[in-house]
């Protein structure tokens, strides 16, 4: 890892129509390269919201047909920055979907793509209720990718309750870690910017959480919020919750800083666990 990097995180309010959510999404990477941002990140779910396993279905695409996948490797392609492409929902041979995220380098190339984990199945207060695993289908496999700041390590959304994800991705090389996201509010407001500051802390990683925000399909609401932390858990910006994007400097060496203080990730132990008095 070496160098400053100057990174964005993009925050969208996506609709249920893939091509005007691509335009929008568009502008504002166009937006944060003319700002200087050399690594852009956009959100979960940046082609498209909807509600319900079947508007999903009649949406999705295969891989090979998806506009998206271009569309974005072309916009990596025309501004020259490397853009982290949130999330899409993918058409698999199994008639799922993939939550699948994608990074493009510079020149447009798709350098690596990674599955979402962990499925985002809970209810919440209200009556709030989400069941992912209905229409998605998990991925099995941890992504870190190279660039020329550093290794990326891929995760999504809810996989950042997951803290052995991050852990992992850190002590394999990883010295950004991506979070693109589509938070509910009720836990937004209880745990986005608390779990973001650990995993950063835990890791000594740098941390770009892009977000959705605002209503979306049948009233659904995102928290928005898209961070980026330091690994020292310093929020260096917060997009709140307007459409739009934020910028900030990344010290590469504050990476290694921040662990040659607190070295946890090498002070690993075995142990055994004994249930005592059940």
């Amino acid at each position: 890892m070496s160098g400053v990097l100057k990174a964005a995180c993009v925050q969208v309010n996506a609709g249920t129509e893939i091509l005007p959510n691509l335009q929008a999404a568009g502008d504002l990477v166009r937006r944060a390269r003319d700002a200087g941002a050399d690594f852009i990140a956009l959100p979960e779910n940046v082609s498209m919201i909807v509600q319900g396993r079947a508007k999903v279905l009649e949406r999705v695409k295969p891989a090979d047909e998806h506009p998206a996948i271009p569309f974005f490797a072309d916009l990596a392609r025309e501004t020259g920055a490397w853009l982290l492409a949130g999330t899409l929902g993918v058409l698999l041979d199994d008639g799922r979907v993939a939550n699948r995220s994608h990074l493009f380098d510079a020149e447009g190339r798709a350098v690596a793509h990674y599955d979402k984990l962990h499925m985002f199945d809970v209810d919440l207060k209200g009556g709030e209720s989400y069941r992912e695993s209905a229409t998605f289908r998990p991925g099995d496999r941890a992504v870190l990718a190279a660039t020329p700041w550093g290794g990326v390590g891929m995760t999504v959304c809810y996989d950042l309750r997951f803290a052995y994800l991050y852990r992992a991705l850190a002590q394999a090389g990883a010295s950004i870690l991506t979070v693109p996201a589509a938070f509910t509010v009720p836990t937004g407001r209880a745990h986005w910017h608390t779990l973001l500051r650990a995993r950063a802390i835990e890791t000594g990683c740098f941390v770009l959480a892009p977000a959705q925000t605002g209503s979306h399909d049948q009233g659904r609401l995102t928290y928005g919020h898209s961070l980026i932390v330091a690994p020292w858990g310093e929020v260096l910006a917060d997009a709140e919750e307007a459409v739009g994007f934020v910028l900030a400097e990344l010290d590469m060496a504050r990476v290694e800083e921040a662990r040659r203080m607190v070295p946890a990730l090498t002070h690993d132990r075995a142990f055994t666990l004994d249930r005592v008095g059940f």
